[in-house]
């Protein structure tokens, strides 16, 4: 064990680990979760990232010396390379306005370096933690859209081709789950695809927002504590480490105290989680059955349904990705009073709705690709189902009603049979 000290104190930390006494603290203090740090890896190398850009920054502005300089950017770089990510175990919900999180990089980037390295002297030089995770958590998320971006895509083309492959297949279509006119199978599949490349549109938009950070206005975004020299130089340096266009909020102070484009992000995604509920419901009673159900389409069979019925074989992919909806919709829900309860200069709740927010793009990415892969391009119609729906009586009511006219065709419905109307108008021509 190893003694460090701090104002309130002393405490024993195990040789081996990187992090220091102030880590311990927030663990020791404020755990609760049970989600560290440590499980969100594109966080931790974002938060190199930012650190690593910030020791670029200060060696140009000359707050420090080369030697220092190449030591932190050296820890950082261990980080980036997904190295020590054990080391990160402060809960992300920890009060504090992520104090924690910033001094657990701090400390363990300090130790990496090297003596002579102080984790707030050096590391955080003309850094706040305001400044550090609000412009990481952005980072993060950045990083996060280009997997979920692909497995919507992907999900969009998949449905345009079942679209495609169904357009020949005569169904019914349901109103208010009651019969309807004639309509091809495909047109559920096409429909959802359309909403979806449209959806997907307005995240990108809403992610674009994001490339607006703070780095540089520290606590509040008036600065201090940073000197010029190093605010004029830290948004390049920036760039050159993430490789992202950024660029700075035009208000720092709006910055700090209003985190909205992380509730519009937020947003977009339980809109997506509602389209992705609503498709996945509607395959899951399209292939309600098989027997006793609308059994209109057959879902893959991936793993048994039931350990009391033997061969029973259940919707459980689209049943997996509608609670993943349910549990992004509620993260949004959270997201938006982080914003709300923002107080005067800063909004210290802005790290839990920046963790919600790469929570929620994690789930939506997994599962939207296990949807697709396992139940969307494996979906066939039941071809025999289908035919008697397009052929039953509503969808021929609804053909004879150009023939008849809505008043005329009402009597005859009245005061005749479905079988005597399809036996007598079946032809579609007045007998």
């Amino acid at each position: 064990m190893r003694i460090e000290a701090d104002n309130f104190g002393t405490a024993a930390l195990p040789e081996g680990t990187l992090y220091g006494i102030n880590t311990l603290r927030t663990v020791d203090n404020l755990s609760f979760s049970g989600r560290m740090l440590s499980h969100f890896p594109v966080y931790i190398s974002s938060l190199a990232e930012v650190k690593k850009a910030a020791a670029l920054a200060n060696g140009r502005a000359g707050q420090y010396d080369e030697a220092i300089r190449d030591a932190i950017v050296a820890a950082c770089d261990l980080l980036i390379a997904g190295r020590h990510h054990d080391q990160f175990p402060v809960d992300v919900f920890h009060g504090g306005g992520s104090i924690g999180i910033n001094m657990n990089i701090n400390e363990v980037i300090a130790r990496l370096a090297g003596p002579g390295v102080d984790p707030v002297d050096h590391v955080n030089a003309s850094q706040s933690t305001s400044d550090v995770c609000h412009t990481a958590i952005r980072v993060a998320l950045l990083k996060l859209a280009e997997p979920l971006w692909r497995a919507l895509s992907s999900l969009a083309d998949a449905l345009e081709e079942k679209a495609g492959e169904l357009g020949g297949v005569e169904t019914i279509a349901r109103t208010c789950l009651q019969d309807g006119m004639k309509v091809s199978l495909g047109v559920i599949f096409s429909g959802i695809s359309a909403a979806l490349r449209r959806r997907l549109e307005s995240l990108r938009a809403a992610l674009d927002e994001l490339h607006a950070v703070n780095l540089g206005g520290t606590v509040i975004g008036c600065g201090t504590g940073a000197s010029d020299a190093y605010r004029a130089h830290i948004l390049e340096a920036l760039r050159e480490v993430t490789g992202l266009p950024l660029r700075h909020r035009k208000n720092l102070y709006d910055a700090a105290q209003h985190p909205d484009d992380l509730a519009r992000v937020s947003s977009e995604l339980r809109l997506l989680a509602g389209l992705l509920i609503k498709c996945a419901k509607d395959l899951r009673l399209l292939s309600s059955g098989p027997e006793a159900g609308l059994a209109e389409i057959r879902l893959p069979a991936v793993q048994a349904g039931s350990s009391f019925f033997p061969g029973k074989v259940n919707p459980v992919v689209p049943e997996t990705l509608i609670q993943c909806g349910f549990l992004v919709t509620a993260y949004d829900h959270a997201v938006q009073m982080a914003i709300e309860h923002g107080e005067l200069h800063l909004n210290v709740w802005e790290g839990l709705a920046g963790i919600l927010a790469m929570e929620a793009m994690q789930m939506l990415a997994s599962a939207v690709a296990k949807f697709e892969r396992y139940c969307v391009r494996g979906i066939r119609a039941n071809l025999s189902r289908c035919e008697a729906y397009a052929n039953s009586f509503v969808p021929l009511v609804v053909a004879l009603k150009e023939t008849y006219g809505y008043r005329e065709l009402s009597e005859l419905v009245k005061n005749l049979t479905p079988e005597e109307i399809k036996e007598t108008y079946g032809r579609r021509e007045k007998p």
